[in-house]
């Protein structure tokens, strides 16, 4: 099967890109406005770009008040999706005005170099300053998605998970998206070394 992107011509009920590019991880951005609402929310389209110093990127359609939110203040907080958090994760997901943190239940830890909470629950948080947004027109040139860089600044680890000397990465149960309603949950890992 081929098609092109620009004329959606796939034949099939969904689009499959979304299936395509994954398992994608989750990043659960948390932000304050600048009237001082915490917003959470989650984003697929996100992942780690950079190690020295560490970058972390997400794309977002429309411009939301979690996009807004950094832009007005230059901060964010990035909170590890889990299994155990998966149905407080999902109720972010709505669009509300109100403070998702409240509606989902999940109480809030401060961070330590912005502003912003995070989510308590949530065995990894990377607090990160605002580097750059960028546009994403589409090909009539219009711009309805944006990608949001920021740079890690702090990092939290909850010690339950670090095990002589490394991170338990898969006994957090961390969620990833896949197509679709889809999720996978990373449990399972192995171990390959580069070659020398």
């Amino acid at each position: 099967m081929f098609y092109e992107v620009a004329k959606n011509n796939h034949g099939l009920p969904l689009d499959p890109f979304y299936a395509l590019v994954g398992p994608r991880p989750i990043g659960w951005i948390s932000t304050l406005s600048k009237g001082g609402i915490a917003n959470l929310a989650p984003y697929s389209f996100y992942n780690a770009f950079a190690h020295n110093p560490h970058y972390v990127a997400f794309g977002s359609g429309g411009f939301k008040n979690t996009v807004q939110n950094i832009s007005d203040t230059g901060e964010f907080a990035v909170n590890l999706a889990t299994f155990d958090l998966r149905e407080a994760m999902n109720i972010t997901s709505s669009n509300t005005e109100g403070d998702e943190f409240i509606l989902a239940g999940l109480e809030k830890a401060a961070c330590s170099l912005i502003s912003p909470p995070r989510v308590t629950a949530s065995p990894v948080c990377l607090e990160c300053r605002h580097f750059q947004t960028v546009d994403l027109p589409n090909d009539e040139g219009v711009v309805a998605d944006w990608l949001v860089i920021g740079k890690v600044i702090g990092i939290h680890i909850d010690e339950r998970f670090i095990e002589g000397g490394r991170v338990n990465t898969s006994a957090m149960k961390p969620i990833a998206r896949l197509g679709y309603a889809e999720y996978a949950t990373v449990e399972a890992t192995w171990k390959m070394r580069r070659p020398a």
